[in-house]
């Protein structure tokens, strides 16, 4: 929406002219709110006594989302009063609500552009509207208590919900309203109207401009002749120039619409031929740029004939392969051919369209869009693939990539939606790609008896998907949120696996961190005691020998230096916590890639842990070739930071699998997680060491560059956040007097409440030497001893340490390190996570949470995450913030805090003590 635009008529008014009309339109308003129907079961709009707009129910609330949305706010009630409820049949209190909310959103749109994101600008309402509505208000519960300034005050509630709702949806405010209410998008705009006029042939549209006056019944736009709204704003000089404004700015952009504007044809109905309303058709664009809404004839989608387009469709037949199953490596038919609605045409058809000069065409009884030259030029890029997929074959991965990534979509930026060339699956693909996106309810992947094990909805989803990989030969990524139990939705899918007749590879290889080796064996023999289980590592016997065994469960490292695994064949190879692998330079990627197996299956709930790059990592190892070689996947990322990431979204979708503990569609009986940033202050001895660390730093900085100043930077910022821990931690003098340490304070203030209330606590430290330490200070507060793990605890005494936390009478808490507890445990014990010091990575920080917010906890869980003020730590955790984004979404760009990098200004800058932040230790 132009910020020039008009919105001077209120919704539901019948006149465009200025302000001083407002008390008219609403008095006629209130009259006919007086004359609807009223239902003593609905919901109804009521007023406080201290001015609150409040809901009123009777035993069958019309819309219980209207009841929830007001329990959140006025500001949210009216917000759906005015978009969801728009066109429905309201009672007089809700639909005067629902006015308000119609004005407020008339403002907005006159103080906003078209392409305004959050923050939305400020948005206050003209006074003469709120005293039109004051005095329009209907028969209502509290009616007497309504004045301008409840509903100034109930104005700004609707600003502030609708500001949060933007920025929690993103884009831009037109898109939200395209999404939730199209009216607004034309309310108070010049529109334009093209039409199908088939009684002239030789002039088969008609065109009308008009001027949008406000928003009738049924939600339906009120619109009259640009020339009698223009006449009725005569007499209002700043009203007629702000309504004009749209048509004088697109006229100074396009020929086309100045020529319009100069003869005066754009105040009078037209006929036109096919090639005027083409050019039409070429100038919305620029039109809606200028604020002047397109109206098309019903029928176009998206504002646009069909398009003749370059029809590409692979995978119509089943892949060959070399082998029994298909593979990312198998090869996929592939043909080419123009199509309209997908349907390719007749070779007689598609020379007609090509002749001639680009436009509408009437084509078996519709119009039609065709550009012959950029046909041309698309189909000669098609033809290219299929010539080199009839020599060389075209990949199982090249097909997908294709079908993400179709050549054509550049030529989208002529205004249309549409590319001119589409590719699509064949019957064949179509169909595998289907069952993977929407993996419930496949009856041949019961796993049965065989697993002991009852599996909830979601999880039989996940088997269902993991089967079909398997059907098919190829790998994934199952990236489920920790606790989900992706452990026996794998060992679901061994058993599947297990009782397939015919010859071929049968044993399974599980690589993961040593930690959660014992949990591995522990569940294979829970859910499923028929599988064999052997165990190639240091620390642990195997149960079977290897050459026997159904499942090898094994380390990363043991995965390095064994090459005998590497040898063999396996039918699935599975890495947990596959983060560990996102680094593809290292010997550990190098070598778990070297791993031959006819299905590979990535474990991780965080497929992204700060880089794209990570995901490629992950894809590289369970779908090599999807995503192609890491220069060109970098090369593809780095164009669609620039536009979107939607099509690498739509490549990776079917082969990775995520579900979120906090959709309730997923799991409804896990309770809520809360996240509390905790603020310490500094000690007067951890302000003098940390305001000597940063002097320290800057000294060395002057004279230290490349590898020796990055080294330099990290063992200050390590030095920095030992010193926010406690002086001892840095000075290492053993000491650890609570009083010289701001968190060891909070710490005890937080501990004596949990032991008060008999519940159970983790506490998560990134540094070994801060464990015990801390386990003795716990020790003080609980009465009584806890436990410790961190990397010199054997793997084989951790099992023990779990089971002794999950007893009812066991230890209060448990003190880990980040490294050796941050993942595989299952602590649901505990219902409180404290961070004494940030490990500065959400997801590794995320994943450690979930060793007590996972399934089987039954308490809601606070997360305390310690911070010191004015220091590194709280200005990083700013920092995370926008990290903790990148983590959230897999297919969004992003870098790590490029601490070594930063110039020494800005380093400093960030390190530097804030004395007006520290504040007294509490």
């Amino acid at each position: 929406m132009g910020g020039g635009r008009l919105r001077r008529a209120l919704p539901g008014g019948k006149g465009t002219g200025p302000v001083s009309q407002v008390q008219k339109d609403w008095s006629s308003q209130a009259r006919a709110w007086a004359h609807l129907r009223y239902r003593a079961v609905d919901v109804e709009l009521s007023t406080t006594p201290r001015g609150e707009l409040r809901i009123i129910t009777g035993a069958e609330p019309i819309d219980a989302a209207l009841a929830g949305a007001f329990e959140q706010g006025t500001g949210n009630g009216l917000l759906h009063l005015g978009t969801a409820l728009l066109g429905a049949e309201l009672s007089a209190s809700l639909a005067f609500g629902r006015a308000l909310a119609q004005a407020y959103f008339t403002r907005l749109g006159a103080v906003a552009d078209d392409d305004t994101t959050a923050p939305l600008p400020a948005c206050a309402p003209e006074a003469a509207v709120l005293e039109a509505l004051a005095a329009a208000v209907p028969p209502m519960s509290g009616g007497e208590y309504v004045t301008s300034a409840v509903l100034a005050a109930a104005w700004a509630a609707l600003h502030a919900a609708m500001s949060v709702r933007l920025a929690g949806e993103g884009g831009t405010l037109q898109a939200w309203f395209e999404r939730h209410a199209p009216p607004y998008n034309t309310l108070g705009k010049i529109v334009f109207h093209l039409a199908e006029h088939k009684a002239d042939p030789a002039r088969p549209f008609a065109f009308m401009a008009s001027w949008a006056t406000g928003i009738g019944s049924g939600a339906r736009v009120q619109h009259v002749p640009l020339q009698r709204a223009v006449e009725s704003a005569q007499d209002d000089r700043r009203t007629l120039l702000r309504m004009l404004r749209p048509l004088a700015t697109a006229a100074q952009r396009s020929p086309w619409t100045r020529t319009l504007v100069d003869s005066r044809a754009v105040y009078q109905p037209r006929a036109w031929a096919a090639d005027e309303a083409f050019a039409l058709l070429r100038e919305v664009p620029s039109l809606r740029a200028a604020g002047i809404s397109v109206r098309m004839p019903p029928g176009w989608a998206h504002g646009r004939p069909p398009r003749v387009r370059v029809g590409a469709r692979v995978g119509s037949r089943a892949g060959r392969s070399a082998g029994g199953a298909l593979g990312f490596d198998a090869l996929l038919d592939f043909d080419v051919a123009l199509a309209l609605d997908g349907e390719p045409l007749a070779p007689d058809e598609a020379k007609a369209l090509l002749a001639g000069a680009a436009g509408l065409r009437l084509f078996r009884g519709r119009w039609v869009e065709v550009d012959p030259e950029r046909l041309g030029e698309t189909l000669a890029r098609y033809e290219s693939v299929r010539s080199l997929a009839a020599e060389d074959g075209l990949s199982f991965a090249e097909a997908l990539r294709l079908l993400a990534t179709a050549p054509g979509d550049d030529d989208v930026g002529d205004g249309g939606t549409e590319p001119w060339a589409l590719a699509s699956p064949g019957p064949w693909l179509a169909d595998v790609l289907e069952r993977l996106r929407t993996p419930e309810g496949r009856a041949d992947s019961d796993p049965g008896a065989a697993l002991h094990a009852e599996l909830r909805p979601y999880q039989r989803a996940g088997v269902g998907w993991l089967w079909t990989l398997w059907t098919i030969g190829a790998g994934g990524c199952l990236a489920d949120d920790m606790g989900l139990g992706k452990t026996v939705q794998v060992i679901a899918l061994m058993v599947l696996v297990a009782r397939q007749p015919g010859e071929g590879a049968r044993q399974h290889l599980v690589v993961a961190p040593a930690s959660v080796l014992d949990n591995w064996a522990a569940e294979l023999r829970r859910f499923a005691p028929s599988l064999r289980v052997a165990i190639v590592h240091r620390s642990g016997g195997t149960e079977v020998p290897v050459d026997d065994a159904d499942v090898v469960l094994t380390t990363y490292a043991t995965a390095m230096r064994q090459p005998e695994l590497a040898a063999r064949r396996w039918a699935v190879v599975v890495l947990d916590e596959a983060q560990a692998i996102k680094n593809p330079g290292a010997k550990q990627t190098r070598a778990v890639k070297q791993l031959r197996a006819r299905m590979r299956l990535a474990l991780t709930g965080t497929p992204v842990e700060n880089r794209l790059a990570d995901l490629w990592s992950v894809f590289d190892f369970a779908a090599p070739g999807l995503l192609g070689d890491a220069k060109a996947f970098a090369k593809l990322t780095k164009s669609m930071a620039e536009t979107s990431y939607a099509p690498l979204r739509e490549l990776c979708r079917p082969w990775i699998l995520r579900r979120l503990k906090s959709d309730r569609r997923v799991i409804s009986d896990l309770p809520d997680k809360t996240e509390i940033d905790v603020s310490c202050g500094l000690s007067k001895a951890q302000a003098t060491l940390y305001r000597d660390a940063v002097e320290s730093l800057a000294a060395e900085l002057r004279t230290a560059d490349g590898v020796r100043r990055r080294g330099i930077v990290l063992a200050y910022l390590v030095r920095l956040k030992q010193i926010c821990n406690h002086p001892s931690h840095w000075l290492g003098d053993g000491a650890w007097a609570e009083a010289d340490s701001g968190k060891l304070v909070r710490l005890r203030a937080i501990a004596e409440e949990i032991a008060a209330r008999q519940e159970k606590v983790l506490v998560f430290t990134q540094f070994r030497e801060a464990c015990d330490p801390l386990a003795a200070h716990l020790a003080g507060v609980f009465g009584r001893e806890g436990l410790v793990l961190h990397g010199d605890v054997a793997v084989r005494k951790r099992g023990a340490l779990v089971q002794a936390f999950a007893a009812d009478d066991g230890p209060p808490f448990f003190v880990l390190s980040l490294r050796a507890g941050g993942t595989g445990l299952n602590l649901t014990a505990a219902s409180h996570v404290i961070h004494f010091d940030r490990w500065w990575n959400p997801a590794v920080e995320n994943q450690a949470t979930d060793r007590a917010y996972r399934i089987g906890q039954r308490r809601n869980v606070l997360v305390h995450r310690f911070t010191c003020r004015g220091t590194v730590e709280e200005r990083i955790a700013t920092m995370l913030t926008d990290k903790r984004a990148l983590a959230d979404d897999i297919l969004q760009g992003g870098s790590e805090i490029p601490l070594t990098e930063m110039p020494t200004d800005a380093l400093l800058k960030l390190v530097r003590l804030d004395v007006g932040r520290i504040g007294a230790m509490e």
